[in-house]
C-alpha cells in the first residue's frame, strides 16, 4: 500500500508540469544589441530537452533541463567571441503562450530578463 501512496504522488508531480513543449521565440536588450532567440522545448515529466538558436550564438542544446510544475530550468553553452560561457535560465511560466526567464551568463556576470511566446 506504502508504494501505491508513492506511485500516486510521483504521477500527481509528474501530471502537473506545465506543457512546454513546442517552439517559443523572445528577444532581449543586451549592451550588445537585441539578441533573438528561438527554442524548441520537449517536455517528457519533468525533464526538459531540446535545442535553441539564437541570431549572435547561433545553436545550442538544452543541457540540465528541469520543469517543474510552472517553472523551468536548463543551461546552454554558447561561443562568445572564440571563448564559450555558460548560460543559465530560470523561467515561469506565466500563462499558455507566455513564458518568462531571467537569464544569467556566468563567466559575464550579466543577467537579463527574457519573454517568450509560444509559435502557434
Amino acid at each position: 500500500m506504502k508504494w501505491l501512496w508513492v506511485l500516486m504522488a510521483a504521477f500527481a508531480l509528474t501530471a502537473s508540469a506545465a506543457d512546454v513543449s513546442g517552439t517559443w521565440k523572445g528577444s532581449a536588450e543586451t549592451q550588445n544589441g537585441t539578441i533573438e532567440r528561438t527554442f524548441v522545448f520537449k517536455a517528457d515529466g519533468n525533464k526538459l530537452t531540446g535545442e535553441t538558436t539564437s541570431n549572435m550564438f547561433g545553436k545550442s542544446t538544452i543541457e540540465g533541463g528541469k520543469v517543474d510544475g510552472d517553472n523551468l530550468s536548463f543551461h546552454l553553452t554558447v561561443n562568445m567571441g572564440g571563448q564559450e560561457a555558460r548560460v543559465d535560465y530560470k523561467g515561469n511560466v506565466v500563462d499558455a503562450n507566455t513564458i518568462k526567464f531571467q537569464v544569467e551568463v556566468q563567466d559575464l556576470g550579466q543577467t537579463l530578463e527574457l519573454i517568450v511566446k509560444r509559435v502557434p
